[in-house]
């Protein structure tokens, strides 16, 4: 869903992306039909491709701000996913002036890497970068500056934004050219992998614990009293009604930890005054928290929830 082009030579190196993402949704063998008529260069622009996604039933979600090239210092990093069921896979090229690096990245666990001194390469699909290339054989000079080159891959990007909607007319361009000889461009691009990777795993574990943090909250939203006996009025003390809690009923605060248990009381404020008997039910009728006799409304800064059983 990529295209993304690198120059990597002694002066600098230049690097361009788009920032196209296509999500589809629908029957696999449909999607796989849609998938393979795009990437084949059968279908030629976005409109096409919306049309022929309704004949197929496929719904797509369409995206044209993914940063897929980046600058880090003196080091420019262009990356393509894949996504599967049970991982995302990664391949990134780092570049700067006078080496280069590409790493395939498993989660965030490097599998393969290769390096050079100068090179052009590109990053995308068969029928992409079929393109891309042909572009370059046309624009190419034997002598070529780095802005030159940053020109040559401004019109390779818009020329394949035409021809294929599984690339953007958005896109990115970036260009480094610090002074450096082969050793010292290792070093950097060696320095600089090591940095990004680890941020990456940071990132991982991060949205790993941000992804399991809302898997809980919706398995605990579900539990939330909507309906039903909360208990039994215990103590009236000015407004404050103090409210033990009925069988397979829990208080819990705002980060789903346990304050009161089945059996144990808490604080209720009564919202207008009301006599209250000791024992009068509590209830939560069409999501109002109130004393089932009279409907006399109660609030508490505590979420009630039916126990985990």
């Amino acid at each position: 869903m990529s295209l993304i082009i690198t120059y990597v030579g002694s002066k600098g190196c230049v690097m361009a992306g788009d920032k196209r993402s296509i999500g589809f949704l629908g029957d696999k063998e449909q999607r796989e039909v849609l998938e393979e008529e795009m990437y084949s260069g059968k279908i030629k622009t976005t409109e096409e491709l919306l049309q022929r996604a309704e004949q197929l039933d496929i719904n797509l979600k369409i995206t044209d701000d993914v940063e897929k090239v980046r600058k880090i210092g003196d080091v420019l990093v262009g990356e393509v996913k894949l996504r599967t069921t049970t991982e995302t896979k990664r391949k990134r090229i780092y570049g700067t002036s006078g080496g280069y690096h590409e790493v395939e990245l498993s989660g965030s666990q490097i599998k393969n890497a290769k390096s050079g001194q100068s090179s052009i390469v590109v990053f995308g699909n068969k029928f992409t970068k079929e393109i891309a290339n042909k572009h370059l054989q046309k624009y190419w000079k034997s002598q070529t500056s780095i802005k030159e080159i940053a020109k040559i891959f401004q019109r390779i990007m818009e020329d394949v934004a035409q021809s294929t909607p599984s690339v953007s007319p958005q896109f990115d361009i970036y260009t480094v050219h610090p002074q450096l000889n082969h050793k010292q461009a290792m070093e950097i691009l060696r320095t600089t992998i090591v940095k990004d990777v680890k941020e990456l795993e940071k990132w991982r574990e991060e949205l790993k614990t941000q992804m399991l943090n809302q898997r809980r909250d919706i398995q605990m939203a579900a539990r939330i009293l909507t309906q039903g006996e909360v208990g039994k009025v215990l103590k009236v003390e000015g407004d404050e009604v103090e409210v033990i809690l009925s069988p397979g009923v829990e208080a819990l605060d705002m980060q789903w930890n346990v304050l009161s248990r089945e059996g144990e009381t808490i604080v209720m404020k009564m919202e207008e005054p009301s006599s209250l008997n000791m024992g009068d039910l509590v209830v939560i009728e069409n999501e109002n928290l109130c004393v089932k006799k009279d409907k006399t409304p109660l609030s508490c800064d505590v979420i009630l929830c039916r126990t985990d059983k």
